[in-house]
This record gives structure tokens, C-alpha cells and sequence, in this order.
């Protein structure tokens, strides 16, 4: 079976944050919007601009992407991407694929309704993947799982807007581009009640030309309303795995996730932090995929439990329209700052997979200010002046 895509774009599960879809106009004063779930309209904002018109540079419109029954036993082949480190595919892959099938079994536990719908793909360029969806459960509106594993090659400018890294780039081949191999799991779970955080989550490795390889991902927590317990339970658990392998590495994380998820035309961040690193290749890639895996697994263990906590508490019509308003916030960022959601746009992929992690709904308000010593106002805060939680 195979689908078509209007824009061809890769799952940005691999890079730095979140990556979405396209279609959405800005609705009036207290209009909620349902966000598609397929590819659509336009965004007025000019980053997402400049990248939607680098489209036509980089890859084919209407590039056919095929639908598998189930995935392969391994996407990764040794013909396939830069020459590199072939067992540390191999192990990256395996690692996210129990990762992805660990988490998926305990988020429907918890859910109790909705279990995951699943996608295998495979992408003509190279690679493919598998992605997970749960949607109208108990708990959880939506939530989305991505596994994927791509390689082929990639214009530079794509690969500036993968890395943050300013120096030992691989140099462009023949025909303008760098050959590429990325392996990435990424999540976002959007609950119901107002008073359970959103989660993101996304781990990845990449190599390109030359040897060039790093790790990045981390995990971040979008609630609505400052609750210290579950801030100290969250913030303390990725804490506890980073000191493990690293002392320097949550202080050091916890700022880097701050300084990312900056909305910067609203000078406050999309939630209350967590961790992000990317580029991290100062060690030996065995130990640095093992704090990867520790943090993968700790997925559940770090979000689980608020959610528990609080899935049943009653909340208020006004704590409703709350939430939907910071997923206003939540849409913005990803559509406007995310290098993934840049990234992706250059280079070629499945579009579903994509737009898999956008809520279903989200609200905007003319101007609105939160009363002032209200939980709101407390939020807004929080968003503006970064705390230390642990």
C-alpha cells in the first residue's frame, strides 16, 4: 500500500525537540481550534516560512511513501548511509525499539481505555520507521510514540538546522550533499484534565560523513499549573540518572533545556524545563549510549506517577480554557523555534508520523492577562523566571 504526502518531510523524531504539521490559522478571541491531523494550510510565521520554501531545494513534492504490514527486523544495513559505526546503529535501533514498545505498554495501562494504534513505513530514500498513536482514551486525548530509522544524504543547510554544532562538519559530496544516518525515538502525550502535565520525550544518535557522530534528546514536562511536589518528582528522578553517569550533567541539561524551549516573541517557555542536550560526543559512544538507555527507560518512572496522582481530580471550565491556551503556547514554539520541524522540511519523510504529536485542540485569546496572585499568574511566572526544582 502506498500513501502521498504534499510535502515530504522527515520524522523529526531524530533532532532536537518536537516537529509538527501545518494547518493552522489563528482563531478570534475564546475560539478553540482542532488541529488537523494531516498536512494542510500555512503558517504565517517566517521561520516556518523560509523552511516550508527550502522544500523545493532539497527534496520532491509528492514523493511517494510506503506503507509496510510490519517493520523489518532491522532498518539498518551496512551499504546504507556514511560509512560509520554499524554496531552502535544496530544497538541504537534495538535499544528504541524495546524502548518504544516499554513505554507504549505502560502508558495503556495507565490509560485503562485507548490502546496504541501502530504504523509501520518505510522511506524510499533509506530507512523507515514505526509510529505508535493513542487517541480519545481515558486519560490521555493523545498520545504518540515515533520510532525512526533513516539515512541517505542532505543538503548542508539541513544539516545546519539539525546540530547546533559550529565546527567539524563533514564536507559536502559531489552533488551538494552530506550523507546522513539518524536513529530517534520521540514522544508527546497530551492528557485530558487540565491538572496532568503534557511530556515530551525524544532520544536520538546521528552520524554523517567523516566519522561525525553525537547524541541528543532529553525529556521535558509541560504542566498548566505549578505543583512542587510533581515538579520535585520529575526534575528529582532525571536528576537521579544523570548523576549517575555525570555529576555536571543536570545543572548543566536543566539550563540547556531553559535556554531551548524559549518562546522567544513571548519571553516565557513552553513548560517547566527538564533536560536537552545535543552534540554530546565528548566520551566514548558506548558510555554515552548507556546514559541514553538509562534515561529512555526512565521514561515512565519520571511521568508515570504525577499522572496517577492526578488523572481523576475535578477541574473547572476555567481550568480547561487554561490548558488549551497553553497549548496555544505548546503550538507556537514548535511551529516557530523547533530545529527538528526546520530540519524536517529539508529533508524527506513521512508526514503522518509528523503530525502525530499535535493536540487535538488548542485556544487563543485576545491579550489575555491571568489575574494577578492567581495559580495562572503563578504559572506565567514560573515560565519567566526559570526555578530550581531539585
Amino acid at each position: 500500500m502506498k500513501i502521498t504526502a504534499s510535502f515530504s518531510l522527515v520524522v523529526p523524531a531524530l533532532l532536537s525537540g518536537t516537529a509538527y504539521g501545518f494547518g493552522l490559522s489563528m482563531p478570534g478571541q475564546a475560539q478553540a481550534l482542532r488541529l488537523p491531523t494531516s498536512a494542510a494550510a500555512s503558517v504565517s510565521a517566517s521561520n516556518t516560512r523560509l523552511a516550508m520554501s527550502a522544500v523545493a531545494d532539497d527534496v520532491e513534492a509528492k514523493k511517494e511513501i510506503e506503507e509496510a504490514d510490519e517493520m523489518p527486523e532491522s532498518l539498518v544495513r551496512d551499504e546504507d548511509g556514511p560509512d560509520g559505526n554499524y554496531p552502535m546503529r544496530r544497538k541504537m535501533e534495538q535499544m528504541l525499539r524495546e524502548a518504544q514498545i516499554s513505554i507504549t505498554e505502560s502508558i495503556e495501562k495507565i490509560d485503562g481505555g485507548a490502546t496504541f494504534h501502530e504504523d509501520a513505513w518505510l522511506r524510499p530514500d533509506g530507512g523507515g520507521g514505526r509510529s505508535r498513536v493513542l487517541a480519545d482514551g481515558k486519560v490521555w486525548e493523545k498520545a504518540g510514540v515515533n520510532l525512526s530509522v533513516v539515512y541517505g544524504s542532505m543538503a548542508p543547510q539541513a544539516l545546519a538546522a539539525a546540530t547546533e554544532r559550529s565546527g567539524n562538519r563533514p564536507e559536502p559530496g559531489p552533488d551538494g550533499k552530506v550523507p546522513f544516518f539518524a536513529a530517534g525515538l520521540s514522544c508527546v502525550m497530551h492528557p485530558r484534565n487540565p491538572l496532568c502535565p503534557t511530556m515530551h520525550f525524544n532520544y536520538r544518535y546521528f552520524e554523517t560523513d567523516g566519522g561525525i557522530w553525537w547524541f541528543g534528546g532529553g525529556q521535558d514536562i509541560t504542566p498548566c499549573y505549578v505543583n512542587e511536589d510533581d515538579m520535585k518528582h520529575f526534575h528529582g528522578s532525571l536528576k537521579a540518572v544523570c548523576d549517575k553517569h555525570d555529576p555536571e550533567y543536570y545543572p548543566k541539561f536543566k539550563k540547556w533545556a531553559d535556554d531551548y524551549f524559549k518562546i522567544q516573541h513571548r519571553g516565557e517557555t513552553r513548560g517547566l524545563g527538564g533536560i536537552f542536550f545535543d552534540d554530546l560526543d565528548d566520551r566514548d559512544p558506548d558510555e554515552i549510549f548507556e546514559f541514553v538507555k538509562a534515561l529512555s527507560n526512565n521514561v515512565v518512572d519520571a511521568y508515570g506517577p504525577i499522572i496517577e496522582k492526578h488523572k481523576d481530580d475535578e477541574f473547572t471550565q476555567k481550568q480547561k480554557e487554561w490548558q488549551l491556551m497553553r497549548r496555544g503556547r505548546y503550538v507556537e514554539f514548535n511551529l516557530v523555534y523547533d530545529r527538528g520541524t526546520i530540519f524536517g522540511l529539508k529533508t524527506g519523510g513521512r508526514i503522518e508520523s509528523i503530525l502525530m504529536s499535535l493536540p487535538e485542540t488548542a485556544r487563543w485569546e485576545y491579550d489575555h492577562q491571568p489575574v494577578e496572585g492567581s495559580p495562572e499568574a503563578d504559572f506565567i511566572d514560573a515560565t519567566k523566571n526559570s526555578r530550581e526544582w531539585v
